[in-house]
């Protein structure tokens, strides 16, 4: 009988090569968290042709923007799942302690790899850093990045997307602040303060403006100031002394409040909605597991929604984005938020939980390639769809082996610190 010649099969696109994945088609958890990995993998892409699109998309970038602000989409989305889910792991752990333990091995390793490799880069002279990064010492940038609060002491970050970090780390020291005063059960109340403070300061927008802090004491100073409190408030909050527990909890909580305030980036008024809509996402979670009314968490998203948009409506103005971009982003962040939570009892396709698992590396990797494509081949003046393909081709499949090899070892060794440091007191009840 002749055998029939071989075939070579077809090659496997960057999708099938996530899905396939041995490490991704394991269980990554309880189902119903799947409809969250599914939100992340959606924003992550979003947030990614976002930046892409400036190097390989201009004009279809330059049509979209103004009606829709796809990198303000992606990141509200993120917020909401982070608000949803964070405090719950705080809780959870019931420990301070190893909720910063988990929460630094989880960040952190590949935040330091994507860092050293953009300034490895440009050392070789493939990528240039981000304009403005001279400004500060680099002791000081150093300092204000292990933080992650740089974006917030007046410091650019080496990495655009690095902003968002600064916020996420506000809304934990604000979570564990909740935490250890016992008072992590008002998220309701929680989000719809913030939100009314920030329609307040956009009615009154203009008075302070971005980075005030930095410019009234100096960024250096700020800097170290602002580390050495950090520092206190984590040991502190993660202390066995039920007093010292509170005073650094409280300590982180107002001072992160503060520099979202006073020092951002943003402005005054979205700086505080942002945190507004991570404790939406908190005041969400509570209703789902019954520790608040559901129509406390309508409520709650009807006041942040309206205070949103009346804010962007009333500060907005076209230099720093236009207002129809940024509402419509948000409104349809909401939505989709909504959308995922309404049908987190259905079956998640496995190819959006594979993009969320990969999502943190999807996030910090792709301005990495980025800066090597504009450092080699440069920006298009023209649409290029194929060049757009080909850097997602090239991405995804980098960002498997970030996940694999980065992210996964360093939330092992956090989980083994975790278990050997536990109080013993620690269920669920830590006080």
């Amino acid at each position: 009988m002749k055998t029939p010649p071989f075939v070579p099969p077809p090659p496997e696109s960057s999708l099938s090569v996530i899905t396939r994945s041995p490490i991704l088609t394991a269980p990554t958890g309880p189902p119903r968290l799947g409809w969250l990995d599914s939100l992340r993998g959606i924003a992550a892409l979003v947030v990614v042709l976002d930046h892409s699109s400036r190097a390989f998309m201009p004009e279809f970038r330059q049509e979209v923007m103004p009606q829709f602000d796809l990198g303000r989409y992606g990141i509200m989305v993120f917020f909401l799942v982070s608000g949803y889910i964070i405090p719950a792991s705080l809780e959870r752990r019931g420990c301070v302690r190893t909720f910063w333990i988990g929460r630094v091995f989880r960040m952190y390793p590949l935040w330091a790899v994507a860092v050293a490799a953009v300034l490895a880069l440009d050392l070789l002279g493939v990528a240039e850093l981000r304009a403005g990064l001279g400004r500060e010492s680099p002791a000081t940038s150093a300092v204000a990045h292990v933080t992650l609060l740089q974006e917030l002491l007046g410091t650019p970050s080496v990495l655009l997307v690095l902003w968002t970090l600064s916020y996420e780390m506000a809304f934990y020291l604000m979570v564990v602040a909740l935490f250890t005063v016992r008072l992590q059960h008002r998220s309701a109340a929680v989000a719809v303060t913030l939100a009314v403070l920030a329609a307040a300061s956009a009615v009154v927008g203009g008075l302070l403006p971005v980075s005030a802090l930095s410019g009234a004491v100096g960024t250096g100073r700020l800097v170290a100031v602002v580390s050495v409190v950090m520092v206190l408030a984590v040991c502190c909050a993660s202390a066995g002394s039920p007093a010292l527990r509170v005073a650094g909890g409280v300590l982180g909580g107002v001072s992160a409040l503060v520099l979202v305030a006073f020092n951002g980036t943003v402005p005054m008024w979205e700086g505080l909605m942002i945190l507004s809509v991570m404790f939406l996402g908190t005041a969400v979670h509570r209703a789902e597991n019954g520790e608040s009314s559901r129509w406390c968490a309508v409520r709650t998203a009807a006041v942040v929604l309206v205070c949103a948009v009346g804010s962007a409506y009333w500060y907005g103005d076209d230099s720093h984005f236009t207002r129809r971009g940024w509402i419509l982003a948000f409104l349809l962040a909401v939505l989709t938020f909504g959308a995922g939570l309404a049908s987190r009892h259905r079956r998640v396709p496995r190819l959006l939980i594979g993009l969320g698992v990969i999502s943190y590396s999807v996030y910090l990797v792709h301005p990495v390639l980025l800066a090597v494509t504009d450092g080699t081949i440069g920006r298009w003046r023209r649409d290029s769809p194929g060049l757009e393909v080909a850097f997602f081709a090239v991405l995804l499949p980098l960002c498997v082996l970030t996940h694999r090899y980065i992210e996964v070892p360093g939330q092992a060794w956090g989980r083994r610190l975790a278990r050997r440091v536990r109080p013993k007191s620690a269920g669920g009840t830590e006080r």
